[in-house]
Formats: C-alpha cells, sequence, structure tokens
C-alpha cells in the first residue's frame, strides 16, 4: 500500500496527512481511494460551513507539529516494479499550491486549492495535468507507451508534442477521480477483475470517461461487467440503457447488454399479450390467479396502453373484448346448467361461474383504464337472458355478477366510459333489479364492496337520463327501498336531484320565488 501526501494552504498553513491507495502488481496506481477525492472536495470550500474563529498562533503551531509526527517515512513505500520494460515507481505525491494574494481580512472567504501529484517524474516521460473544479488538480507522472497503447486520445495528443517531456493538459475536468482512475486501469492487465467489486453507478462512470479517452479495451470490459450483473431498480436500468446506446457509434459491441432490455423474437407483442391473458384467465388456482390479476392490472396502468409499437391499440382492445365474449358465453351456458331444477352436481358449477364473474370484472378494469370499456357496456347490457336466469339461482352463486353491474354505473357516474343514452338506459332496465335483489348480501358478503360509491354511481347514471325515464327508474326504485330500506341501494340524493328538476327548476326560471307553494297549496281568495 502506498501513500498520498495531500498538501492544503489555508490562511498561511500548511496541513499533511497521508492517504492510502492502492496499487497494481505492476508497480502504478490503479483504483485510488476515493476518499482521497470526496474528503477534499468537500473541504475547499469554506462558505458553505458556518465561519468558525480563527485559530491562534499556539493552536496553529500545535496542528501543524501533530500533522508532521504523523507522516510516514519516505522509506514505508512499497518498491515498484517494471511492465513491458517501462519502469514505474510507486506513487509519491509531492504537490503544493501557493496561497491567491487576498486581503487578510477576506482570508476566511478564499476557496482552498488542492492539488494531488501520483507517480515519480524522474522514472516518467509525460506529465497529465487535470484541472478539476473549484481549483482542484491532478498532475499524473505516466509513461507515453502505456498511453499511447491504450488511449487513441492521449495517442494523438502526444504526436502533436515535440518536446522530450512532454505535458497533456485536461481543462475543465468534470470527473478527476474517475478519470484518474480510468488511466490507472491502463496499467492493469484484467481490466474485468478490478471492475467485480465496483457499483454500477461506477462503472458507468467510468465507461464514460474510457470513450471520451479512446480506451476500447476499458470500454468492452465494463460492458461485460454491466452485461452479467444485476441492475437494481428502474432508475439504475435507465441509466445503464442510455450510456450504452451512446455507445453504438463507436461502433462497441453493446447488443448483449441490450439483449436484457429488448428481444429479437418476430413473434408480434400482441400474440404475447394474448398468450399472458389466456393463461390467466384459464388458472384454477386462486391466490396465483388473483396475485397475477393485480400485477397485470398494475402494469398496464403504468403506460395506460401496450407497445404501440406493436401494432395499433385497438388491436389489443380486440384482444381482449375476444376474451369477454369467450368468458359471457361460458357463464351464460352455465347459468342455464344451474337453472335445471334436475341438476344436482352444482358445487363444479358455482365455483366456475364465479371464476368467470372475476374474469370479466378484471377485463373490465383494463378496459376502462384503457378508456375502451363503451363496448362492454353494450355487450352487458344487451345480456337479457343471463338476467332473467339471475332470479332462478340462490344469491350465493349469482351474486358476483352483480359485481359487475355495480362496477358499470361506478365508471358511469365517474365519467370512465361514456355509452350511449340507449345503452344507459338498458344498462338499468335489464340489471338494477337483479342488483338490488343481490344488494344485501353484497354488502355483508363482499370485502370490496363499497356502498356509498356504488350507490352514488347508480344514481349519477340514472340523472344522465331523460327526465321522464329519470322518474320511471326512480318511481320504481322508491316502491323497492320502502319495503327492502338497507337491503336495497339508497339512491335518495339522486331522487331529490330529479324531484328539484321536475318540480322547482320549470317554475323557478319563470321568476316565481315559491314554485311548489304555487303549486300544491290551495289558493284562498277573500270576498
Amino acid at each position: 500500500m502506498a501513500e498520498i501526501r495531500l498538501t492544503k494552504v489555508e490562511q498561511g498553513q500548511t496541513k499533511i496527512r497521508n492517504v492510502p491507495i492502492a496499487v497494481t502488481p505492476e508497480g502504478f496506481w490503479c483504483c485510488p481511494s476515493p476518499n482521497v477525492f470526496q474528503k477534499s472536495l468537500k473541504t475547499q470550500n469554506p462558505l458553505n460551513k458556518p465561519k468558525s474563529p480563527i485559530p491562534t498562533t499556539q493552536t496553529s503551531a500545535h496542528k501543524k507539529q501533530t500533522s508532521v509526527t504523523e507522516k510516514r517515512p519516505a522509506s514505508a513505500a512499497p518498491k515498484s516494479h517494471e511492465k513491458r520494460g517501462v519502469s514505474s515507481d510507486t506513487p509519491v505525491v509531492s504537490a503544493s499550491v501557493p496561497a491567491e494574494r487576498t486581503p487578510r481580512s477576506k482570508t476566511e472567504n478564499v476557496p482552498k486549492k488542492v492539488s494531488i501529484e501520483f507517480g515519480e517524474p524522474g522514472t516518467s516521460d509525460l506529465r497529465v495535468i487535470m484541472l478539476g473544479k473549484q481549483g482542484f488538480t491532478v498532475k499524473l507522472n505516466v509513461h507515453k507507451s502505456i498511453l499511447i497503447e491504450h488511449s487513441s486520445f492521449f495517442a494523438n495528443k502526444i504526436s502533436e508534442q515535440q518536446p522530450v517531456f512532454p505535458c497533456i493538459e485536461i481543462d475543465d475536468c468534470e470527473d478527476v477521480e474517475i478519470y484518474v482512475e480510468t488511466i490507472g486501469l491502463m496499467y492493469c492487465k484484467e481490466l474485468k477483475q478490478r471492475l467485480i467489486k465496483q457499483s454500477v453507478s461506477r462503472v458507468l462512470r467510468i465507461i464514460k470517461v474510457a470513450e471520451q479517452l479512446g480506451f476500447k479495451s476499458c470500454m468492452l470490459s465494463c460492458l461485460e461487467y454491466l452485461e452479467a450483473v444485476p441492475w437494481v431498480g428502474e432508475e439504475e436500468e435507465e441509466k445503464v440503457v442510455s450510456s450504452v446506446l451512446r455507445l453504438q457509434s463507436e461502433g462497441i459491441g453493446v447488443t448483449p447488454v441490450l439483449k436484457r432490455v429488448s428481444s429479437d423474437i418476430s413473434k408480434p407483442h400482441k400474440d404475447t399479450f394474448s398468450h399472458i391473458l389466456e393463461l390467466v384467465l384459464k388458472s384454477n388456482e386462486e391466490r396465483g390467479r388473483r396475485e397475477m390479476k393485480s400485477i397485470v392490472l398494475k402494469l398496464l396502468r403504468e403506460k395506460n396502453c401496450l407497445p404501440s409499437s406493436s401494432g395499433s391499440v385497438d388491436s389489443y382492445n380486440e384482444i381482449i373484448y375476444g376474451s369477454c365474449r369467450s368468458c359471457l358465453d361460458s357463464i351464460l351456458i352455465l347459468f342455464k346448467q344451474a337453472a335445471e331444477p334436475e341438476f344436482s352436481n352444482k358445487e363444479p358449477v358455482v365455483k366456475q361461474m364465479v371464476l368467470e364473474a372475476d374474469n370479466l370484472l378484471w377485463m373490465l378494469e383494463i378496459l376502462t383504464d384503457r378508456q375502451a370499456a363503451d363496448e362492454f357496456a353494450v355487450m352487458w347490457g344487451s345480456q337479457q337472458e343471463l338476467a332473467s336466469l339471475h332470479t332462478k339461482l340462490p344469491i350465493v352463486s349469482r351474486h358476483h355478477v352483480s359485481c359487475i353491474t355495480a362496477r358499470l354505473f361506478v365508471g358511469i357516474g365517474r365519467g370512465e366510459l361514456l355509452p350511449s343514452k340507449d345503452t344507459r338506459n338498458l344498462l338499468l332496465q335489464t340489471w338494477l333489479q337483479p342488483l338490488i335483489n343481490d344488494y344485501s348480501w353484497l354488502q355483508h358478503g363482499c370485502r370490496s364492496f363499497d356502498r356509498k360509491v356504488v350507490e352514488e354511481g347508480i344514481g349519477r347514471t340514472i340523472l344522465t337520463l331523460p327526465l321522464e325515464e329519470q322518474q320511471s327508474i326512480l318511481l320504481s326504485w322508491l316502491g323497492s327501498f320502502l319495503k327492502a330500506g338497507d337491503n336495497c341501494p339508497n339512491l335518495q340524493r339522486a331522487f331529490e336531484v330529479w324531484w328539484r328538476r321536475t318540480f322547482v327548476r320549470p317554475y323557478a326560471e319563470s321568476g316565481n320565488s315559491r314554485p311548489l307553494d304555487h303549486v300544491m297549496t290551495p289558493k284562498v281568495t277573500e270576498h
């Protein structure tokens, strides 16, 4: 383990501390400790920290003496080795930047400057100086042969330099730490092994710098790492994909990495979706089916549609509607079987009825999210035969069908689907009474049933109809409500709106302030 001597100049005082760095077997640094840079950058600008009083002379002298005694002797550094016939000694830091000339009264507001130097100048034939942000400078004493062999950027720069000991300066270096590490990787034989313990975010920083330096072998090693390591979270995945896509123009083989997020299979996505839909709908395992329905619904909601690049949105909706028609045909056959008086083995039939009703309710949710449920309302409102069979079955077997009706009314009440007036009227005429018949069981037997939401949806659906049809439906409901009470949907709010529309508003428009008194109270005339 070698040492870096980090020199800071602050208010005329010199602070020296030793920081260990990793050194390759070839005798050059590979991955300097990030603390070297991070700790230095944190202490550069004192404007971000509360001002501390200027230390006294005794305190300053004590601190200086302490830091000097902590300095390790140069003889502790390990001996260097040679690579490709080029001498490379253990990195030694000898860096010092003079303090800027500023008035003493403003010394505490002057940003600190930090300079770090790697490598032994006596055995190097090239110096690379990187100027980072906020006065952060790194000087690298390196070897031309190594940089020319691995970096097209440095090869071009060195060819332009004529002096015996050239110096290459990189201004406005955004990521000095990674630049140092990437140049150090040029001295390593097994790049992939050096990346194993790195994080994905750090490797992405390395591959970006390697691209800028034209360090292709490093880019390939980084791609091998990214292809094999797990990506954690969508944000990290997006960063990897965007970084890899940027390398396509460099002629680097990025396909193995991108295969994780893209496919060359010619089979259309809609066929895959159809297969998934079929598997979920036909599953008889309750827990697995329930969880997968929840997952698929959640995934579809994230983008609110399936990929348009795979085909038109209508083709996916048609796949769903095909499954809906199949479920409707199946549930009608099952209702007919269960309604037969001589039919005895009802348990499997009832179980399948519940499954098909749950499938329809799930697909209705999908279509509603995709703003394509209007046709479902037409299909459901046209099931007069199914509605007529509804009363012939025990309520425990049939009430799952009423959940579909309730969901449609909620959707219409919220404006999630906009079926025509005739369809809305047909839905109410066909399915409102069966829903009322099952209402008591729905309240006590379905945990997901929300009475207030359903009642609001029914009421709003009724109020979308012409006034005469509102009256017919609400008067029919009133008879049921007066008999059943809490076992019937409470549509009092819709009833009040209809009442005002019928008895109040026409007269209010004519200017009468108390229309009901005028209509319903006898007028007494004195003679």
